[in-house]
């Protein structure tokens, strides 16, 4: 989970420096001036309007998707503690033969 907060994380700094980048081209004071620029910044700045709020739902799913997989794998782990005991158990065997071997 931290590593796909990380990359979201990472992925949304480069979309707000693109999205500032192109604001400041866009804002200059000769390009400001023709209406076909203006038409296009504006074009511009609602859709990374909308991009922002796509980002957010698309946290607040992946978040909701996480707690899901948290919530069921508690479940399971209460419903059945002696399967993951064994299983546990199991992956310390193989472990240790692993390392022993060395």
């Amino acid at each position: 989970m931290n590593t796909t907060t990380n990359l979201e994380a990472a992925a949304d700094a480069v979309a707000e420096d693109i999205a500032s980048d192109v604001q400041g081209v866009l804002s200059h004071d000769d390009l400001s001036k023709l209406p076909q620029i203006k038409a296009l910044k504006q074009r511009i700045d609602s859709k990374i309007a909308i991009a922002r709020e796509l980002a957010a739902e698309k946290s607040k799913v992946a978040a909701q998707k996480a707690r899901e997989a948290a919530s069921t794998a508690n479940a399971y782990a209460h419903d059945e503690p002696w399967q993951i005991a064994a299983g546990a158990l199991a992956v310390g065997v193989l472990v240790g033969l692993l390392l022993g071997r060395r």
